[in-house]
């Protein structure tokens, strides 16, 4: 049987721990490879462009599309180097995706980490990897036409289109160079932790006029837009790393309201098409265990929530027309990450969020 066969004849049921209030006919997607996540929907909703870890010659994670009505799955990045969030581009047939495989060493590092993996294994959990090379890329949906959007020194990812299909919002560590411009102080913060140099940007969606956003001690990143694409919504991180919440503000970077306040790491936030709320991921109940939880655009509201299973559940995004889920999770029997997707009951989410006692106040 065919790897892409499997996606639709080795689906599993499910039964939601949850009891089925918001999710039901939960079935794993994935299969293929060690770890696949961070999946989103194209326009129409037939098919999600997603991470994997599944090349032979290539332990990191590449860019892949996954035709839901037909099973099949293709790779859409090049193949070298690391990429990450990818995105599909409204009313067009083109995706975007972060990659590194300009990077002058990048088949150094692919050696370097097989050989990593010899000797320590295959870590369950992976941190975040900044490489200074990473830019963002647009190209068609099966790879062609390969154009670069990004060329600043530093970290350019987590890009996401607007609705209209008209701006890009994405994370870049751009303004931490050239290093030898920061201060001894500010220099040994960014070896230390380079993510705190990280920010928002806004560009067209041909790459032309990029423009700073935020200007905030800690990690910004991780931003999409609203339904209505008049506002965006964001994860920061504080300078810490082991904290974060969940914002929104205004296009123009005004208006920044906070969302979530549990003292722990909320993040990965998604509009519902509706823009009555939003999920987002958090560890509130535990450092190893992510659940998902939902909360009102407003964040007038406690956060409810979603998921009740073990470990990982998390990187959540709603189809277009609303009615379905897709997230990354770890209940599976290797413990290590695949796509997850479910039928999403918009109105008993709907009727929790507005039922929700009133969260407290909160400041910045």
């Amino acid at each position: 049987m065919g790897a892409e066969t499997a996606v639709k004849a080795q689906v599993t049921e499910l039964r939601a721990v949850e009891g089925d209030r918001y999710m039901s006919r939960t079935r794993q997607l994935t299969f293929d490879g060690r770890r696949n996540g961070e999946a989103y929907f194209s326009p129409d909703g037939s098919k999600l462009i997603f991470s994997g870890e599944r090349e032979p010659g290539n332990p990191f994670f590449q860019t892949y599309i996954l035709d839901l009505e037909t099973g099949d799955s293709w790779r859409v990045s090049p193949g070298m180097g690391m990429t990450t969030c990818a995105y599909f581009q409204p009313a067009s047939l083109r995706v975007l995706f972060a990659s590194s495989h300009l990077d002058p060493e990048a088949d150094a590092k692919v050696q370097a980490e097989f050989e990593r993996r010899e000797t320590q294994g295959h870590n369950r959990y992976l941190g975040w990897n900044y490489n200074p090379h990473y830019d963002v890329f647009s190209s068609n949906r099966d790879g062609s036409d390969l154009g670069r959007l990004t060329d600043t020194p530093g970290y350019d990812a987590e890009a996401a289109y607007s609705h209209n299909g008209r701006m890009i919002v994405l994370c870049s560590i751009r303004d931490a160079y050239p290093l030898d411009k920061l201060t001894p102080d500010q220099r040994q913060a960014f070896d230390d932790k380079p993510e705190n140099f990280a920010e928002l940007y806004l560009m067209n969606a041909d790459g032309t006029e990029q423009r700073r956003l935020t200007d905030w001690p800690g990690y910004d990143g991780g931003p999409f837009f609203s339904p209505d694409d008049t506002r965006i919504v964001w994860r920061h991180f504080d300078e810490g790393g082991m904290l974060a919440d969940v914002y929104t503000m205004k296009v123009d970077g005004t208006d920044r309201r906070r969302l979530t306040d549990f003292s722990s790491m909320s993040w990965a936030p998604f509009y519902h098409p509706s823009g009555d709320y939003l999920v987002f991921t958090t560890n509130k109940h535990g450092f190893d265990n992510f659940e998902l939880y939902l909360v009102d655009v407003a964040g007038h509201g406690e956060p409810v929530r979603v998921t009740h299973t073990p470990n990982f559940d998390g990187m959540a995004a709603f189809s277009p027309d609303g009615k379905r889920i897709c997230w990354t999770s770890t209940r599976t029997s290797s413990g290590l990450s695949q796509l997850f997707i479910a039928k999403w009951n918009h109105e008993a989410a709907l009727a929790a969020v507005r039922q929700a006692p009133p969260r407290g106040e909160t400041g910045d």
